[in-house]
Parts: structure tokens; sequence; C-alpha cells
């Protein structure tokens, strides 16, 4: 089964929307990457939540390290121009976790 890895991120009043449209300008650039499954930005709805969840599906923890490791990665995270781009959030953790059980909700 895959293994999911979770960046959640603190995002600051207001910086929602710029954070939103930096993985908008970029959405389905990691999607030819060995191993890779899926992925979704989770906004945060509850009263007393700040972080956005960037939930990814790997095969293996092995392609999600290449991946984070890779040329494609850093370009991800940098302006057009290539100069890295001034951070949106006050910090990060990733969350790993492997998958035990999954539905997909699909009629057969």
């Amino acid at each position: 089964m895959s293994v999911v890895r979770i960046n959640a991120i603190e995002v600051p009043e207001g910086m929602g929307p710029e954070l939103e449209g930096r993985f908008a300008q970029r959405l389905g650039a990691v999607d030819r990457q060995p191993g890779f499954e899926g992925f979704e930005l989770l906004r945060p709805t509850g009263p007393d939540e700040t972080r956005y969840f960037v939930v990814t599906h790997w095969r293996s923890a092995e392609d999600f390290t290449a991946w984070v490791n890779s040329a494609a990665f850093g370009h991800g995270h940098a302006e057009p121009s290539g100069a890295p781009r001034p951070p949106v959030a006050m910090g990060s953790a990733i969350l790993e976790f492997d998958v035990v059980l999954s539905s997909s909700g699909a009629d057969e």
C-alpha cells in the first residue's frame, strides 16, 4: 500500500490566498515523479485551525524522499526567475503515515 506524507503548514492570517495561488501555479508539476500517486491541498475551516495540509500519496517513502531532494522540488519553490520565493508560512512539519486500509467510494 501507499505512504502518505502531509506537510502541515502554519499560515498567518490573510496569507491563505497567496499559499493557494502558489500551489495552483504549479499544480501537476509533481505528477510525473516516480512513485507519485496523488495530491490534495486542504484549507483549514475550524475556528482554531491555522494550518494548511499538503497531502501527498506515494508508492514508497523512498519515492517521496527522492522528490524532496530533486531539482524539480527546488524549482517548484522558486520564483520564475529562479530566485527563492519569500516564505508564506510561519513554520511547517512533515507528518508521515502508511496507508493500512483504503476505500475509493466508487461503485463497482
